[in-house]
């Protein structure tokens, strides 16, 4: 399903600036490698800018005077902006080089006329929503925090844990990389059978094996985990695995888009001495307060006025 890059998911690109410029993040604007492998690149010795090998990660270039290269090879500027969305098979690495030989995503995009590499990851074991790029500032905006874009997954684990263990993930568990937190937790009705649930699951960060180790935390071995969408960019139906389809502006810009859901609010342990509090003061309130009367059947019967505040609808991020 693969499609003609002259009619999606491409964008001219301008010749290059003489400004100075960071020397990963012109790397990654040419295709080289993200810029966490760019960093790796020139710690690592194999990038030289006009003939002398540079080791330090801040170092700045002006790409239209300045001779780059990369392991012996010259660095060029990219024609144009491609963004593709991959549906990654299982036991295939999310890496454009695979030192130990396995399959990995470049196996699909040879006859790609631009080097792209990918945004973020997924692990060998995993399925899936990829996205990949030549866009250096796209993939770092795309996995910069700050966006708080949620990746949305449906995972199938041994056994049925229950409101509570899925609770659990939203107030937040500790992994090995430090504390983390689910933004969507759902039961997936009517998929899982017999003793082994589905469970839908959005998280905004992008840590290592994060999902896995969640479902650990509260008990769970992971047995299947699918990537279904980024941001409000979801899955193409018909994409099968190892197809790719080459983004539109429009498909672009649903990644970046807030999620009009209104999530249910996170329920959290109230100690005993916070509920005698609230039960005090909530006597005390309706002590004070005026009961009106009403007239029911010819006679007077003391009733109680309630009021429903309306709510409006917010965005969940």
């Amino acid at each position: 399903m693969a499609r003609d890059p002259k009619h999606a998911g491409v964008k001219p690109a301008a010749a290059p600036s003489d400004e100075p410029v960071r020397l990963n993040k012109w790397l990654a604007e040419c295709g080289v490698a993200s810029r966490r492998h760019a960093d790796q690149l020139i710690a690592e010795g194999a990038v030289l800018v006009n003939g002398k090998k540079v080791y330090e990660l801040g170092t700045r270039v002006r790409p239209a005077s300045d001779r780059i290269t990369v392991n012996g090879k010259p660095v060029k500027a990219q024609g144009e902006k491609v963004y593709i969305l991959f549906n990654k098979p299982k036991n295939v690495v999310t890496t454009m080089n695979d030192p130990l030989g396995r399959p990995s995503i470049s196996d699909y995009f040879q006859r790609l006329p631009v080097r792209v590499y990918p945004v973020g990851r997924l692990d060998w074991d995993s399925e899936g929503m990829i996205l990949l790029t030549n866009d250096g500032d796209f993939s770092q905006a795309v996995n910069h925090p700050k966006e708080e874009i949620v990746k949305l997954y449906l995972v199938k684990v041994s056994g049925r844990p229950t409101d509570e263990h899925l609770n659990r993930l939203k107030t937040g568990v500790s992994i090995p990389s430090g504390r983390v937190s689910a933004k969507i937790v759902e039961r997936v009705r009517g998929k899982g059978t017999g003793e082994k649930d589905w469970i839908k699951i959005g998280i905004a960060e992008g840590k290592n094996r994060q999902i896995r180790f969640m479902f650990e935390k509260i008990g769970f071995d992971v047995l299947k985990l699918q990537r279904v969408a980024i941001g409000q960019l979801k899955m193409p139906s018909g994409l099968e695995r190892g197809e790719f389809v080459f983004l539109t502006e429009k498909g672009i810009a649903k990644i970046f888009e807030q999620d009009k859901r209104e999530l249910p609010p996170v329920k959290r342990a109230r100690s005993a001495k916070t509920e005698s509090r609230d039960a005090s003061s909530r006597n005390a309130s309706q002590a004070k307060r005026p009961r009106p009367s009403k007239r029911v059947g010819g006679r007077q019967e003391r009733g109680r006025v309630s009021a429903t505040p309306s709510r409006s609808n917010r965005s969940s991020k």
